[in-house]
């Protein structure tokens, strides 16, 4: 899948425009949505049914993977002067917006119908409301102009060109990939991972444990801009070492208050304390990874960096935390798994220093090849 994402979507941003005209994409994650939701179940048509909900993740994933790269490469484009970091954090805030109401259906799902409701037909409801918005989108891409910067790169380089410029340029890629493991990482642990972590883990309700996840979803909403901003002021570097240190010293032993007495109050505490983190960490880092990658293979190169994160990290973080819990019986040792995503993110920008500090001087960085400790 990440093959595909990167070296087969590349090639059609680069020819079709990225957002002006990237409609099969969104179709490709409308299907996705709609098979998932109407699908039958199990006892009705056998393993058809998990074959088909796994097509419409696939289908999803592959769509979303390549979003991601395009938006935050398309909004660094149409940035004002000073304000990139801004401008950027939006791709991230939206994401909170979804969460938030992801969070809100789920609230009142739980608070109208039954757990045996909930689990026969409850759970397709929040996929055809997702459904519903699918119109609004297709007429908003239609509604967006391409880009001045795009427009004046004549040359559209080819699938082999965008290949010896990933291979030239490994070194920053690989180092976006750690940047990039701190947010996925504690993405996936503060929004995804909440309602089972609170529920299964902490025995707390699942009511309970949905409106953490819309108070995190909240408080990222809130967060994303103004650390966006505050990395237009003060450069990327500062906020990225800070976040990252916080990160590595206050996860494990917030986790390990946390468990010693279970609450809702605790379980909020926590969860907006790293949401604080990961919002002032990822307000810094997206629009970094923007100005890391060399102009020929922007879009490739970040949507490599993310989708590699998201792949080997981040997507295993609700597994691979519920079996460490498991198999060591520390009902903490999720904060552990954030303080090494931290440890990653914070080695990474050590390494990024020499590009970084070119970013924080106004400079555009070059097509650099590898980097220099």
């Amino acid at each position: 899948m990440i093959i595909l994402r990167v070296f087969v979507l590349p090639k059609y941003w680069l020819y079709l425009r990225r957002p002006a005209n990237s409609s099969a994409i969104q179709t490709m994650n409308s299907v996705g949505i709609f098979s998932i939701a109407c699908v039958p179940g199990y006892a009705a048509i056998g393993l058809l049914a998990p074959l088909l909900v796994l097509i419409g993740r696939l289908l999803q994933g592959f769509s979303a993977g390549m979003e991601l790269g395009g938006v935050s490469v398309y909004l660094s484009e149409i940035a004002t002067p000073g304000h990139k970091g801004f401008y950027v954090s939006w791709q991230s805030d939206s994401q909170q917006v979804a969460v938030m109401f992801a969070a809100s259906v789920g609230v009142v799902l739980n608070s109208i119908l039954p757990p045996e409701s909930m689990e026969r037909w409850g759970w397709r409801i929040p996929l055809l409301l997702g459904c519903a918005i699918i119109p609004f989108l297709f007429r908003l891409r239609k509604s967006l102009a391409e880009t001045d910067e795009f427009l004046a790169r004549k040359h559209r380089p080819s699938i082999s060109e965008i290949l010896r410029s990933l291979e030239r340029n490994w070194a920053i890629i690989l180092v976006g990939t750690f940047m990039v493991t701190m947010t996925t990482v504690s993405f996936y642990m503060i929004t995804a991972y909440t309602p089972t972590f609170g529920s299964s883990v902490l025995h707390l309700s699942n009511l309970d444990s949905l409106v953490v996840t819309l108070c995190v979803g909240a408080s990222n909403l809130f967060w994303l801009p103004i650390m966006g901003t505050l990395s237009d002021k003060v450069g990327r570097r500062p906020l990225l070492l800070g976040t990252t240190i916080l990160m590595l010293i206050t996860a494990y032993p917030a986790m390990l208050w946390l468990v010693k007495d279970p609450s809702f109050a605790r379980l909020l505490t926590v969860e907006l304390w790293l949401s604080f983190i990961y919002a002032s960490y990822n307000g810094a880092m997206v629009v970094l990874l923007t100005e890391m990658m060399p102009a020929d293979v922007r879009t490739s190169g970040f949507a490599l960096a993310y989708s590699l994160a998201t792949a080997v990290f981040g997507g295993f973080t609700p597994a691979l935390s519920t079996y460490l819990i498991h198999i060591s019986g520390n009902r903490a040792i999720p904060g552990l798994w954030l303080s090494f995503a931290a440890a990653c993110g914070l080695a990474a920008t050590l390494l990024a220093r020499s590009q970084i500090a070119d970013v924080d001087a106004g400079q555009q960085v070059p097509d650099c090849g590898t980097l220099q400790a």
